[in-house]
């Protein structure tokens, strides 16, 4: 299931990231500036528990930014990162799904989850930040995608639409 989820979360990064390509920073730029913080969050956040499950220093010392990079940056951030968590994932047996790491979270405090947890987070966190998203899309008048899990299955086997 947790290779089905990111093949999932995979797919509803990339609708967001293109929908997100489609607003007009002119006519919208708070909500433009909004939807490219979120994205910066979400790969930082993804970048930071890369590290922890690898056991690596943080790369970041923060969840967030002063300055937001320009969307194809996020781009071949979060495409890197999804490729990433996929192939990590079809690396893992049940034991290691279940053990626990300990780490420092970037306010200081002390954290312990296991792999499987953190792989959940991931795409708990990637699903909440793109429904923000979606909020700055509607603002800025552009086409919000659908990217809920049933959309998902339905459009890789759209033959489970045929059959019911």
């Amino acid at each position: 299931m947790l290779i089905e989820t990111f093949k999932y979360k995979q797919w509803a990064d990339r609708r967001t990231l293109d929908a997100v390509g489609t607003m007009d920073e002119n006519e919208h730029p708070s909500s433009t500036a909004f939807a490219r913080q979120q994205l910066n969050h979400m790969v930082r956040v993804e970048e930071l528990f890369k590290a922890r499950l690898l056991g690596e220093l943080a790369p970041h010392a923060s969840t967030n930014t002063e300055s937001v990079p320009d969307l194809d940056e996020l781009d071949r951030r979060m495409t890197a990162s999804n490729l990433w968590f996929a192939r990590y994932i079809g690396q893992l047996d049940s034991s290691q799904l279940n053990q626990s790491l300990n780490f420092q979270f970037v306010d200081g405090l002390q954290g312990t989850m296991t792999r499987r947890e953190i792989l959940f987070h991931i795409v708990n966190h990637g699903t909440y930040h793109r429904g923000a998203i979606g909020h700055a899309l509607d603002l800025a008048e552009a086409v919000r995608p659908a990217d809920t899990y049933t959309v998902f299955i339905h459009a890789v086997e759209p033959s489970r639409r045929e059959n019911a």
